[in-house]
């Protein structure tokens, strides 16, 4: 049995030991972007960060690293709208709001709700509607702040499995949750969801977990393991290789969509909907992967 004294100094070194294991280091995103529009003759880039009526962005805070991918409702187009606005628009301002500091590391659905908000009050009028998702690294803590709306999302990768994603948020079969901007007295008819709907999380990261976000036309045409495999090929941290594999990914992405005879998740999806679908589905493709990596100014 031991003593009183015994056990206190097994207590102690035990509170020591772990207070010496505790990573004091900041954490950082090493980022990559690559997509494709959907009419791949116009090149890769639509303009700025936008793929297509996808639309990005990467921004860096003195306490946080934020990336986000919206994709634009194609619908808009039939009434002579052009989708990419909407998306591109609320990726801007999301992205100037990041680098002015006006933004809580640990709520990434308030960057997406005080964006929103200024679209509304835009004085330039602005009509669109758009899914979007929103990831946050808090560098001190080391935890990841995630805001979904739509089927836009992301994944977290760690020794070779998905970790953590983030859930599909669909009203019904291809129609995601969305934010829009409805013409003057058509709001009640136009479908409309609240920032505060986005699915939020938060939770620990480690060095070397691999963080891909992206917008629904990679995860419609290319599943987790198609994923995970070509994530293994990712051997090195510097940018150059994540661009690289993040190109592999988008794509592999875009040649799947358009493979008649392939059963993508979409057609596996709308199957399981009642619907008689098969091969890939045509679609804007956006992919940010990132790395967890030490800070370095």
């Amino acid at each position: 049995m031991l003593s009183v004294l015994s056990y206190g100094r097994l207590v102690a070194r035990a509170v020591i030991g772990g207070l010496s294991q505790t990573d004091s280091r900041d954490y950082s995103l090493v980022t990559a972007s690559c997509g494709f529009g959907k009419d791949f003759r116009k090149g890769i880039l639509k303009k700025g960060m936008c793929y297509g009526d996808d639309a990005c962005f990467i921004a860096r805070n003195r306490s946080a690293d934020v990336l986000g991918v919206a994709d634009g409702v194609g619908g808009w187009r039939d009434y002579g709208v052009d989708p990419s606005q909407f998306s591109g628009t609320l990726m801007k301002t999301c992205e100037r709001l990041v680098k002015e500091g006006r933004f809580v590391p640990s709520n990434p659905v308030g960057v997406l709700t005080t964006s929103y908000y200024e679209l509304l009050q835009n004085k330039v009028p602005l009509l669109g509607s758009s899914t979007a998702c929103i990831v946050i690294l808090d560098r001190q803590s080391h935890q990841l702040h995630t805001a979904n709306l739509g089927d836009s999302g992301f994944l977290v990768v760690r020794g070779g499995e998905v970790v953590h994603r983030s859930d599909e948020q669909q009203h019904y079969f291809n129609t995601p949750f969305q934010l829009s901007i409805a013409p003057p007295g058509a709001e009640g008819a136009v479908l409309s969801d609240s920032p505060d709907a986005a699915d939020s999380s938060s939770f620990d990261v480690q060095l070397g977990d691999i963080i891909l976000t992206a917008t629904d036309g990679l995860f419609d045409n290319m599943p987790d393991y198609m994923i995970l495999q070509e994530l293994k090929k990712l051997k090195n941290t510097n940018y150059e290789s994540i661009q690289q594999t993040a190109r592999s990914i988008a794509e592999q992405a875009h040649v799947l969509a358009y493979d008649p005879n392939y059963m993508s998740p979409f057609a596996q999806f709308a199957c399981d909907n009642g619907l008689n679908v098969r091969g890939g589905k045509p679609d804007d493709i956006t992919v940010l992967l990132s790395i967890v990596a030490e800070y370095t100014d």
